[in-house]
């Protein structure tokens, strides 16, 4: 097998099975803890340690993986995601919220190291121009989101079957086979930088990824001011919802997205050589700010609301994947190849960034007003993204990338 395939299925493998962890600790959380009798509010309140400190990981992490290599910022993601999993697997009187809270943390450096490690290495395993590059990270990030939507299910079935305790400690067992494989088959020194980057580097000077990762901010903002804590409470306490009918309907949606972003370069377009593809960030951009407006209308009649949800959720999919895998691609291409994992990482410390913003509205705005006030903020965020997406130079100076 080629050495760049034989590291890319090893990286893919262990994103993949890092991810189903990942997914299946949110919804033990959101659910466990809604049961104990938790707000919506202080369910998303558990999570802040955990987007927070994506925000320095992202920072940290791309500085890190220039200087000591890829593969080991992601297999020290893999441990890290194996002692958050243990720590949440003591006796319930020790399971407090500061508790629990530390150990999100953990989880969330964990999975950014991981993320950030796996999308950076696509910078250096693909060589042969931009349209095989936008393959290879649509079908990276798609898959990813569609074993998320796996890892939501798997969480709501082991905690119905195992207890919280078991399905934690179940997960930790076998993401240390993954652990010990990945150890053992990813040799390859992946993304060093040539030249020692300065830690004051991890800020980007280029025009084009500033604007990405503002417009990315926005994005992810609007979709979990609605999606993260709003939707799994509303389906569970406004429509009867048992915990596995709520974890399969989110893992069945967040599948259906993943794939549609692994497909996404049939859908999208590929931009020409020279364009950064403002226009297609602009136009789908422009059209997914109209689905959440229009999911809120359709809430406030006397339509049925299952039905309501189940197809907005399903336009949104479909719009935001595409919009999600258009920004995942056009990151990997506008970032430096010597040490990509600082530009990299500068753009998923802005992602995670929007991630925090939004869980935290997502809990305390559902707790006001409601799921149809999350909605309306989600389409405000995202024509912002839009117009962020505009000032997006239009063409790329291909020879200095990091210029742009």
């Amino acid at each position: 097998m080629d050495s760049a395939l034989k590291d890319y299925a090893v990286i893919t493998g262990n994103y993949w099975a890092f991810t189903i962890t990942d997914g299946a600790i949110r919804m033990l959380v959101v659910l466990h803890f809604y049961t104990l009798g938790y707000t919506p509010f202080q369910i998303a309140s558990l999570f802040l340690f955990y987007e927070f400190f994506g925000i320095v990981t992202n920072a940290v992490g791309g500085w890190l993986g220039a200087r000591i290599g890829l593969n080991r910022t992601m297999q020290i993601g893999l441990l890290m995601q194996i002692g958050a999993l243990a720590m949440l697997a003591v006796p319930a009187e020790l399971l407090t919220v500061v508790w629990v809270m530390v150990a999100q943390a953990i989880s969330g450096i964990a999975k950014d190291l991981n993320k950030m490690s796996a999308k950076s290495s696509m910078k250096t395993i693909a060589k042969d121009g931009h349209s095989d590059l936008y393959k290879i990270v649509a079908f990276l990030t798609g898959s990813k989101n569609a074993l998320k939507g796996a890892g939501f299910f798997v969480g709501a079935v082991l905690l119905s079957w195992l207890g919280f305790a078991g399905a934690v400690l179940a997960m930790a067992g076998a993401l240390s086979v993954v652990w010990a494989l990945s150890v053992f088959l990813l040799r390859t020194e992946l993304g060093v930088a040539k030249n020692k980057p300065k830690f004051s580097q991890i800020f980007s000077k280029s025009q084009a990824i500033n604007y990405l990762s503002l417009a990315r901010f926005f994005l992810f903002s609007a979709r979990d001011v609605w999606f993260v804590v709003a939707l799994p409470v509303y389906l569970h306490s406004v429509l009867g919802w048992d915990f596995w009918q709520v974890g399969g309907y989110l893992a069945v949606w967040i599948i259906g997205y993943g794939f549609i972003q692994a497909v996404a370069p049939k859908l999208t377009g590929l931009a020409e050589e020279g364009s950064t593809g403002r226009g297609q960030l602009v136009l789908y951009g422009g059209l997914l700010a109209v689905t959440p407006a229009g999911l809120a209308l359709a809430l406030m009649t006397d339509w049925a609301v299952a039905w309501v949800v189940s197809i907005g959720l399903l336009v949104f999919a479909v719009l935001f994947a595409m919009n999600s895998a258009l920004h995942s691609y056009l990151i990997v291409r506008f970032a430096r190849a010597d040490g990509a994992s600082l530009d990299i990482g500068f753009y998923y410390m802005s992602n995670a960034a929007g991630r925090l913003a939004g869980t935290v509205l997502s809990g305390a705005l559902y707790q006001w007003q409601g799921l149809e006030v999350c909605l309306w903020v989600s389409a405000v965020c995202i024509a912002i993204a839009s117009l962020v997406a505009l000032m997006i130079p239009g063409k790329m100076v291909l020879e200095a990338p990091e210029q742009i």
